[in-house]
């Protein structure tokens, strides 16, 4: 039950990619010069996503008639996504940050690796060298001007392709992304869009005066303006040797999670025993006794997940809301609980965390935001990418192979992803990344397959 996941022996450290040509597209159509206000909850993510699809080799798409195809689609897609050609600015009155729509345009990259996609190894197995699959927005034709969204192209000797995107977190969350890529996808079948996007982030701003009716012990106060670090983070990349593994939970082993938080369940009702809750209830047990913090169990662990405010607030967002609209909810634990506790407790509280999410509770976070400027803060936060359905896309070259985020290891930070989709099929297990310092790991592994008993 549950397994460590048997990647390559050895990675490739490098793809032996080289670059081609790099350019800017601009939309295709003469857009509005405006101004768009980012929301709190936009304005701490001012930091670049990158994401990875792989696609193998279609007889009717080769890589250069991709490359073309895309780049086409890019133009045509800046126009309702005026935005992502936009650029970042710091208000002088308010000092917020806002997006210059501006038609300054988005990156367009074309490169090649000498390898092939099967060379390439396990598509699964995060490898820190498929950052050389995207272009850094940093790097990009001038220091002094950066995209908010860069697309790079790379072929494969095999005729196979990866489709590179970096994207601003400030211009979008995981659920919009998956939104446009969609509609990607339905320009490039030269198709209406599929999703017809809400444009209107003040829906999300602060209330005036701004209210914060609640204690918000998942935040922390940032101690400068939030325009005047280019790229504030908590979770920051520690500088630390660190041991990586892939555990894999497989359908069976969701589903004894939840028999077993089942078995309990009478006396905690409030648990709801869904497969994201027992597995992220399964792993705060670990990481929290795997710490190396000695045998202190009155030690209390906050652990920190995001949750979709799109149908929590009243009137619900729009579900085509384009923007990020999602909050982080907490629970906290001593270490004693986590150790000894019912299972159907631990699913409790991370249940009770995303029920806290309340209209209320909502637009008390982006008060808070308001008026202190802060970040989600806890012991390690549980990123999910394990059903935003990036693979599920249907291009006119196909579905991706896979599609993943590039992956850089940070300790406070666990990663659930899918599996690959075998002939086209449904996988409903997941993938959790693991990064802790080797004794940690030690007792992180040891932990989860006890605990899964």
């Amino acid at each position: 039950m549950g397994t460590i996941y048997q990647g390559p022996p050895s990675l490739l450290q490098d793809l032996k990619v080289t670059v081609h040509k790099s350019s800017l597209v601009f939309p295709s159509q003469e857009t509005e010069k405006r101004t768009l206000f980012l929301s709190n909850i936009d304005q701490v993510l001012n930091f670049d996503v990158e994401t990875v699809h792989f696609f193998p080799s279609h007889k009717d798409f080769s890589p250069k008639i991709v490359a073309d195809k895309l780049k086409n689609t890019l133009a045509k897609i800046l126009v309702p996504y005026d935005f992502f050609a936009g650029r970042l600015k710091i208000n002088s009155e308010t000092s917020r940050l806002e997006i210059d729509c501006n038609a300054a345009g988005a990156g367009f990259v074309v490169a090649s690796s000498e390898y092939t996609l099967d060379e390439i190894g396990d598509l699964v197995y995060p490898n820190p060298a498929f950052a050389q699959l995207v272009c850094k927005t940093s790097n990009f034709l001038k220091p002094d001007d950066q995209p908010l969204c860069i697309f790079q192209l790379t072929s494969f000797k095999c005729g196979g392709f990866a489709m590179g995107l970096s994207i601003n977190h400030t211009t979008l969350d995981g659920l919009s992304f998956k939104l446009f890529l969609d509609n990607l996808a339905a320009l490039g079948h030269n198709k209406p869009l599929a999703v017809t996007l809400s444009h209107d982030r003040h829906l999300l701003a602060s209330r005036s005066p701004p209210r914060v009716t609640f204690p918000h012990q998942e935040l922390v106060q940032l101690k400068i303006p939030i325009g005047q670090d280019s790229n504030p983070t908590v979770f920051e990349a520690t500088q630390e040797d660190l041991a990586f593994n892939i555990f894999r939970l497989t359908s069976d082993d969701i589903n004894s999670l939840k028999e077993k938080a089942k078995a309990a369940s009478g006396d905690h009702p409030n648990a709801r025993i869904t497969g994201f809750n027992v597995v992220t209830a399964h792993i705060w047990q670990c990481k929290a006794l795997s710490c190396d913090t000695g045998i202190n169990m009155d030690r209390m662990s906050t652990i920190l997940y995001a949750v979709d405010i799109r149908p929590r607030l009243n009137p619900p967002l729009p579900p085509s809301y384009a923007g990020n609209a999602v909050l982080t909810a907490y629970a906290t634990a001593a270490c004693k609980e986590l150790n000894e506790g019912p299972f159907a407790r631990l699913v409790e509280m991370v249940s009770e965390g995303a029920r806290r999410m309340t209209d209320e509770y909502a637009r008390s976070v982006i008060d808070w935001g308001e008026l202190y400027k802060g970040f989600p803060h806890g012991e390690f936060l549980v990123s999910s990418w394990w059903r935003l359905g990036f693979d599920e896309v249907e291009y006119p070259w196909g579905r991706p192979r896979y599609s993943c985020p590039v992956v850089y290891h940070r300790k406070d930070i666990i990663l659930l992803f899918p599996d690959i989709k075998e002939g086209g099929g449904s996988n409903s297990g997941v993938n959790v990344l693991v990064a802790l310092p080797g004794n940690e790991m030690e007792k992180f592994q040891s932990l989860f397959h006890k605990f899964l008993a």
